[in-house]
């Protein structure tokens, strides 16, 4: 269904200002390619290869050339049977590719995306509930938890931001359903890896910022994590951003320099103040003006406020792209996300929350959620942190600790190849305060029975870091985890039985 010939990737190439070289005549034999792939395992006839990565290994293009490739492209030459194309950059180059084999699906597809440090998934699926409501199964996502291209039918996500290749695939068997709407994260490594390279969202959604993901194969340094964050306002026709993010100034200077429209929600200066009420699953809205035409209460299945400014986020967005509002309040009273704020009522009277949180804005929110519901009890909670990625989210983790928690229990969180017990001592030590009690235990089934069991009749138990996941990634495989909340209820289930 899908093709591009040769001379349509040189005219591409040269249009897009990739072409470093080509063959001695300046052409390929014509040639159909019907697929296009980064991946030696997949690979069928008529594939078009594409040499990604910095670890890219010859091994793979060998492999592919194998199963019958005949043209790749790549930044660099390789001693090959196959013909070779040379780009300037290869990531570029997929994107640009992908957009013209799939004949631009995302021209016929209004486009909302969402980034920041902590809430992506929250209000990405607050978003995907109310245009689900309003226009029915006509919305695909693309979350860091589930990928729908029907609206129908859901699967666990891979990547936050799909590769190119992927992406547009993606995008076009959306179109080819009927979809008319997709809801995407875009993570801060999307950008730097150029997977939306070209791509200009109808509306973006800035949420916060803050030192995340800062390690020497992610980001060097949090300017740099911020620059490509920001990258979605400049990729966006409009915004909606957080008024009370670190660094608005810098967000609103940005819109206003490049003439971008902009609402922002969050406190009594901006256009939509979030104003929290007794229930603490409710807010209101409360606009002077109110342009949009959505001032009221809401209420959400989960607690926070930082949820209820996350589905503000949603809200603006939504009715800024004219989404009928007849639905909206009910939307947002019956949406259930995935590994966040799962709760659990323990025998003693104490509550357990099942989180995600994973940097220091989300478990430093989750601490303050605590201390809000139960205000005289301790706030407890068991975490850790990934290996080999995001290293400087350890020192943010325990200054979190420090700031807002009683008893911390460091535990195991996808290690990898690192030794948890060392990833534990990165934590610690940046655990300042004499008076949290800290305690390690590396089996994380045993860590989260040790949280609970500390827990009194008005303690809060945040068992952060893993969500609904069913892996644990040890030494470069996944290996399987019935999940937090699964021995959460196993626990449970044995002191009602004592």
């Amino acid at each position: 269904m899908y093709t591009i010939t040769t001379t349509e990737l040189y005219t591409l190439l040269r249009n897009h200002q990739l072409l470093v070289s080509s063959p001695i005549d300046d052409t390929l034999p014509e040639q159909t390619f019907h697929h296009l792939s980064y991946d030696s395992r997949d690979v069928q006839t008529q594939t078009l290869f594409f040499c990604k990565g910095l670890a890219f290994k010859e091994a793979l293009l060998l492999d592919a050339i194998t199963k019958g490739v005949t043209v790749y492209l790549s930044e660099i030459s390789y001693d090959t049977q196959a013909n070779e194309i040379l780009v300037t950059d290869i990531r570029e180059a997929m994107a640009v590719i992908a957009q013209a084999f799939y004949r631009h699906p995302q021209d016929q597809l209004i486009k909302i995306a969402m980034t920041g440090t902590k809430g992506k998934t929250t209000v990405a699926y607050f978003v995907h509930q109310i245009l689900k409501d309003a226009y029915g199964p006509k919305v695909a996502l693309f979350s860091s938890e589930e990928t729908t291209t029907d609206g129908v039918h859901y699967h666990p996500s891979v990547l936050t931001t799909p590769e190119a290749l992927v992406l547009y695939q993606q995008m076009a068997q959306a179109v080819e359903n009927g979809l008319t709407h997709v809801v995407m994260e875009v993570s801060s490594q999307a950008y730097k890896t150029k997977r939306v390279f070209g791509l200009t969202f109808d509306l973006g959604i800035f949420l916060n910022i803050s030192p995340d993901h800062i390690s020497p194969i992610e980001h060097e340094t949090f300017e740099e994590y911020f620059l490509c964050k920001q990258e979605l306002l400049l990729h966006s026709k409009k915004m909606v951003m957080n008024h009370e993010s670190d660094h608005f100034e810098v967000l609103e200077n940005l819109c206003q320099i490049n003439h971008i429209p902009y609402l922002t929600y969050g406190g009594s200066t901006a256009d939509y103040p979030v104003i929290a009420m007794d229930d603490p699953r409710a807010f209101e809205l409360k606009s002077s003006t109110d342009p949009l035409a959505i001032n009221g209460d809401y209420a959400l299945t989960i607690f926070g406020h930082f949820n209820h400014e996350n589905a503000a986020a949603a809200l603006l967005a939504t009715a800024w792209l004219e989404t009928p509002r007849n639905h909206m309040k009910e939307s947002l009273s019956k949406c259930v996300i995935p590994g966040r704020m799962t709760l659990f009522d323990l025998p003693n009277g104490a509550l357990a929350f099942v989180d995600f949180a994973h940097n220091y804005l989300s478990l430093l929110s989750m601490g303050q959620l605590a201390k809000e519901i139960r205000p005289h009890g301790k706030a407890i909670v068991m975490t850790g942190s990934a290996g080999g990625k995001a290293l400087s989210r350890r020192k943010d983790m325990g200054l979190a600790i420090t700031q807002i928690y009683d008893v911390a229990i460091l535990t195991s969180d996808d290690p990898n190849f690192e030794n948890p017990n060392a990833i534990a001592d990165e934590i610690q030590q940046a655990i300042e305060n004499p008076e949290v009690a800290v305690y390690r235990e590396m089996d994380r089934e045993q860590a989260i029975y040790l949280a609970l069991s500390l827990a009194g009749p008005q303690d809060v138990v945040v068992l952060a870091g893993k969500g609904n996941e069913a892996s644990m990634k040890i030494e470069g495989h996944d290996a399987p985890y019935d999940g937090d909340a699964i021995y959460a209820q196993k626990w449970i289930a044995t002191q009602k039985e004592a």
